[in-house]
């Protein structure tokens, strides 16, 4: 997926993929003003879903008279394609240089290790 959100869409689609369920306004804007610490009125969080439905992140639907928005894009799909998009623009997509940078920011644990030489032996 190449559509970039903002910072704020982010938080909103955060808000979402952390639910347990399909979610109403009132509960993405409670969930984005924790996360934020400020407050944002519903209207706003309302701006910031109508353009997720839009790009095609969340499909919104009506159940009596509230709305409910589902994700359409996982969290980790979407993580994913960021990462990918970051290597690309800041290593010229060298992983190598990617990872050296996460490594060097926090050790890996011994699982993430073994789960890396997984990863790499199941591409060669």
């Amino acid at each position: 997926m190449n559509v970039s959100l903002t910072d704020c869409e982010v938080i909103v689609m955060k808000s979402v993929w952390e639910a347990e369920s399909d979610v109403a306004l009132r509960e993405v804007v409670q969930r984005a003003n924790q996360k934020l610490d400020r407050p944002w009125k519903p209207q706003t969080v309302s701006t910031f879903l109508a353009r997720l439905v839009r790009k095609g992140f969340l499909e919104m639907y009506r159940n009596g008279r509230m709305f409910f928005y589902e994700p359409l894009i996982g969290e980790l799909e979407y993580g994913k394609g960021e990462i990918v998009a970051c290597a690309n623009m800041w290593q010229n997509n060298d992983p190598c240089v990617y990872l050296d940078a996460i490594i060097k920011k926090r050790a890996l644990r011994p699982e993430e290790i073994q789960n890396l030489r997984k990863i790499i032996e199941e591409e060669g």
